[in-house]
Parts: C-alpha cells; structure tokens; sequence
C-alpha cells in the first residue's frame, strides 16, 4: 500500500474540481461488505436518508467495477474483506477515480486509523452502525472532501504559476545572453512577440526555448 497523503494534489480529483463537477451534497453511495446482513441494514439506512444506493459489493475487488461503472460520489467499505480489503479499495477509488471512502469497522485498531488517512478515507466508523452515525458522517465526510478538492485545485494552480514563471525566465536569459541585451529588454520583446501573434507569454517563451530561435 503506499502512502500519498489526500492532501497531495490527485489527478481525477483536480479534474472533479476544475469542471465544478463536485455536488453540494452526495447523492450516490456504494457500499461494500461481505456480511450480507450487515450490508443490507446499511443499504435500508441509507435509501431511508434519501440516498441511491450501489451495490452492496461483497469485496474490494467488486467495489471497484462498481465503481467504475457507476460513479458513486461517496463509498462505504467494510476494512476486512476476502480478495482486496477496504483500505487497499479505498486507496484504488481515491487515487484513480477521486471516489471519497468512509471505512466502517468492528475493529478500532490505531494502525487501521492511521493507514486510513494516507489512502482516500475521510471517515471511520465503528459497528454497529446507526442512522444518526450514516447521517452524520457522510455530511462531515463530504466537507472534508470538498475542501481538500479546493485545496488540491488551489496547489495545482501555483504550480502551474510557478512553472510558467520559470520558463518566461528562462526564455528570457537565453534572449539576454544570445542578443547582448538588458533583462528589461529581453523581457520587452517576450511581451511584444505574445502580443503581437495573440499568444500568451508562456507559450511563446516554450516556443523560444524548443526552437532556440530568437525573434527579431
């Protein structure tokens, strides 16, 4: 299992939050347990808070395809099932789908909390479950979610900001060191070329730095 921290900008999660895509509210929810008793008073908990319930799986392996044919917004994962175990499933809808986890448990165990926050869950909750306990950790859950969506956008965005910086400056001083110019200058002809061919400074300055061709 590794440990990417939520918190690391994900790819599908940056997505979600680029095209607006993450609802106020879950709608959606999978479930996963191989106790079908268990399982099936979850499904009736849910369906009673209003909720479109998928599955439930019986392992970690079939909350996957579910999953990917399905699109839950938010999955709830028993932690020991046969063939992939929900901390392992978890991780696989987090990193490759941006799909939230709450991992519910009759086991309390430190090193189970712990494995949780590096792999996609943003919630944990004991058996037996309860209505209120559905209710309450979904809606915490969930905000958890959005704000770490917000938060991987915003970290994706000054990176960009960065690398783009560093590219401009790069252009900049290969035009200052081949033409014999001010930095000043150098930058003014960047500006001048981006303005003139309707593209943007950081276009132009990869342009410049491919191509090693400077303008006139």
């Amino acid at each position: 299992m590794s440990t990417t921290s939520i918190h690391e900008p994900i790819p599908n999660m940056r997505e979600k939050a680029r095209n607006s895509r993450l609802p106020e509210h879950p709608s959606k929810i999978l479930i996963a347990d191989d106790e079908h008793l268990v399982a099936s008073g979850l499904a009736s908990n849910l369906k009673e808070l209003g909720y479109l319930v998928i599955g439930p799986a019986a392992d970690g392996d079939e909350a996957i395809e579910l999953s990917e044919a399905m699109q839950p917004d938010i999955a709830l994962l028993d932690i020991r099932m046969p063939k992939k175990d929900g901390l392992d499933a978890a991780e696989v809808l987090f990193q490759k789908m941006a799909i939230p986890v709450i991992i519910f448990s009759a086991y309390s165990d430190q090193e189970y909390v712990d494995a949780g926050t590096r792999v996609g869950v943003f919630g944990y909750m004991l058996k037996p479950v309860t209505l209120d306990q559905l209710r309450v950790n979904i809606s915490v859950a969930w905000s958890r979610y959005l704000d770490a969506a917000e938060k991987n956008s915003e970290i994706t965005v000054l990176k960009q900001r960065l690398e783009d910086r560093k590219l401009i400056e790069q252009a900049k001083w290969l035009i200052v060191e081949q033409k014999t110019i001010s930095e000043p200058e150098a930058m003014k002809l960047l500006q001048r070329q981006a303005r003139n061919n309707r593209r943007t400074l950081v276009d132009v300055a990869k342009s410049l730095i491919e191509n090693q061709n400077l303008y006139d």
